[in-house]
């Protein structure tokens, strides 16, 4: 059966989360994603905070800039998650928005190269396993985990480009794609990743996660066509559901039958009722999708 879920945006302050994340977690929302955009909220202070403040909602970083967080912390931080919310985190990593790693003095000369050797130690630390590496980018001697989960912990990684998600399929366990994917980029998604799969020798179940522009309610259209100009979507991009409940749960449905594992519904930046908006996917969408 295909996962629902639904962004908490970081353009809402940092404080509005318990309220959201309550709400979700109330109405049984399956999974709660969260971003770290810069420079607004920090991926993992988030997490665990919504984690804190709810019982059995599963919550989604998506994703975690890999040139901003040396491995081994990131090794360090979602251990503690996964061990003190076990089965409820859901961790992304990814190159991040070049600009942004310039901005800050991080941008790698390739981003691949660290992309892979960062998943792949990463990965390795939260197995437990003591690791040596000297990379391009990633250089460990000995490091292994006091504390690492005690069950798997698996580790997705978010891509745009067909490298990218052909990496994916190779070093993760999960691949996120980025709203304004359309169903023909889902299908295109899961034949790299099954290629990378195949190429590394790999058999194991690999998720496919997607980010979808949703709005309902008053002024529902308009919203979604501001933010069609924003992204710069073209009139005819096949990107973004609109409606009632019915009208939202058939578009989710196209892209589920088109290889999405997880459908993730993200609102506009100015939707009118954040909480009501996890409410409507938990309570009226989700009985209606497959």
């Amino acid at each position: 059966m295909t996962t629902l879920g639904a962004v908490f945006l970081p353009q809402l302050p940092p404080e509005r989360l318990r309220s959201v994340a309550t709400a979700a977690d109330e109405a049984g929302l399956e999974e709660l994603w969260l971003w770290e955009d810069c420079f607004l909220e920090g991926g993992l202070t988030t997490a665990a905070a919504a984690l804190g403040m709810t019982s059995r909602l599963r919550v989604g970083v998506g994703l975690l800039p890999v040139p901003l967080r040396n491995v081994a912390l990131a090794a360090m931080e979602t251990a503690t998650l996964f061990r003190m919310f076990p089965g409820r985190p859901v961790i992304t990593v990814g190159h991040g928005v070049q600009d942004w790693m310039g901005q800050v003095g991080a941008r790698a000369e390739s981003p691949m190269t660290l992309l892979r050797e960062y998943t792949v130690a990463l990965r390795a630390l939260l197995a437990g396993e003591r690791v040596s590496t000297q990379g391009r980018y990633v250089r460990l001697d000995q490091v292994a985990l006091d504390w690492p989960p005690p069950a798997p912990a698996p580790i997705l990684i978010g891509a745009m480009g067909p490298k990218s998600i052909r990496l994916s399929g190779e070093v993760a366990d999960g691949t996120l794609l980025t709203a304004g994917s359309d169903v023909a980029a889902v299908r295109r998604a899961r034949a790299l990743i099954d290629e990378g799969r195949t190429a590394a020798g790999r058999t194991d179940p690999h998720e496919l996660v997607v980010y979808l522009h949703c709005a309902t309610g008053e002024g529902a259209r308009e919203r979604l066509e501001a933010e069609r100009a924003r992204w710069g979507y073209t009139a005819d991009a096949d990107v973004l559901v609109a409606g009632d409940e019915h009208a939202v749960a058939a578009g989710v449905q196209r892209w589920a039958e088109a290889g999405a594992d997880k459908v993730i519904l993200q609102p506009t930046p100015d939707d009118p009722d954040p909480e009501g908006f996890v409410r409507f996917v938990a309570r009226q969408v989700r009985p209606l999708v497959k």
